[in-house]
């Protein structure tokens, strides 16, 4: 074995251990099961990007959206133009239902991102979504995206009529499941980038960059031809908050977006990402790297990095960077001064059960303490 598959095997485990999956819990039938079937996680290939020592992370604070998102656009100008070579660009906002204005990427936004990409990007822009309610078409009009073509050459997609290509994900049980998501996210020939709100959520304590992406790619399929609706959204959660951290890192194997800006001029806390209430943060950021982005929202919000499970294990796997040190912030303002503590959804404890040993049955492991949120740290 040489040292690069040494490596990535170490990486493996660490990241096993960060699950809590004890040696006695791998030799249980359903993680033996998976291990068996591990080479199909290998189809498509697992992409591990490469991750530089240091990460830009551009921040802003105000009230003056469309400057604000030019601000932390700007930085990477040059960046953006070098990865649009040749390639067909994909905004991805964020809005988790057709019907909640707060729960979405708000419309002016997204107009900010297009009017900067405009002397940048002369071909046609997609926006496409794929919303966990099934028809983001709804959305699309409710929150007023569509006026937008008025002014920019634009095409709206619902990403749930696209071709789809198998990932695997672990299901309660310790079984692999298998779940279709968007191969828009798969084609290297697409530039994607996600714009999303600053957010609590009700399984993976908060929402940003990552999760945008990493749940909008998996195909959401109404009933049609005789056949049931598909909701592979659902899988993803469907194993409970535990494994919703660990699906999206497997996920997180296969997709990154090629850059990332976070519209915090208004947040949302308590129970997001749809039911919650109002923040008014007044900053934005942006940046290559995704969990890094995410690292510096969960400063702003004064959640503890240590909570949120899928970063520290994309971290631990060389999918990005979230150490603080390691982020260089771009621009004036210091995000220290900028920290707000959002109240976290009503279920945030239950939430950390990742962070506790795995009880499987048949073993004689001792009940795990439920997991308690950890104090917050302004690092």
């Amino acid at each position: 074995m040489n040292s690069k598959e040494n490596q990535i095997l170490i990486k493996r485990r660490s990241a096993l251990k960060m699950l809590g999956l004890s040696s006695a819990a791998m030799l249980v039938g359903g993680f033996s099961d998976m291990v068996a079937a591990e080479p199909m996680l290998d189809k498509p290939k697992i992409r591990l990007p490469e991750i530089p020592g240091h990460s830009p992370v551009a921040f802003t604070t105000g009230t003056d959206r469309m400057q604000m998102i030019h601000d932390v656009i700007r930085p990477f100008d040059s960046e953006i133009r070098k990865g649009l070579r040749g390639k067909q660009l994909v905004i991805k906002p964020n809005m988790v239902v057709t019907n909640n204005e707060l729960c979405a990427t708000p419309v002016d936004s997204l107009r900010a991102l297009l009017e900067y990409m405009k002397p940048i990007y002369k071909g046609q822009i997609i926006i496409a979504e794929s919303s966990a309610t099934p028809n983001p078409s709804e959305g699309f009009k409710n929150y007023g995206y569509l006026d937008l073509a008025k002014d920019y050459n634009i095409r709206f997609l619902d990403l749930n009529t696209t071709p789809g290509k198998p990932l695997f994900i672990m299901n309660r049980d310790l079984h692999l499941e298998k779940i279709q998501i968007a191969d828009i996210f798969l084609d290297p020939s697409y530039y994607i980038i996600t714009i999303s709100r600053l957010k609590t959520h009700d399984t993976v304590v908060m929402t940003g960059a990552v999760k945008n992406i990493l749940l909008g790619a998996p195909h959401n399929l109404p009933a049609s031809g005789g056949n049931k609706p598909v909701n592979y959204k659902r899988s993803m959660h469907a194993a409970g908050s535990r494994w919703l951290h660990y699906n999206m890192y497997q996920v997180a194997q296969h997709i990154k977006p090629d850059f990332s800006i976070i519209d915090g001029v208004e947040g949302m806390e308590g129970n997001g990402p749809v039911s919650g209430t109002a923040v008014d943060h007044r900053i934005a950021l942006a940046g290559l790297d995704p969990a890094s982005v995410d690292s510096i929202c969960c400063k702003l919000m004064d959640i503890p990095l240590s909570d949120v499970g899928y970063l520290n294990f994309m971290e631990a796997a060389g999918l990005g960077i979230i150490d603080r040190s390691k982020i260089d912030i771009i621009g004036s303002a210091n995000p220290d001064n900028h920290i707000i503590k959002y109240k976290l959804h009503s279920n945030a404890t239950n939430q950390l059960q990742w962070k506790d040993p795995l009880v499987l049955p048949g073993t004689n492991n001792r009940p795990a303490a439920t997991g308690q949120p950890s104090q917050p740290q302004r690092n």
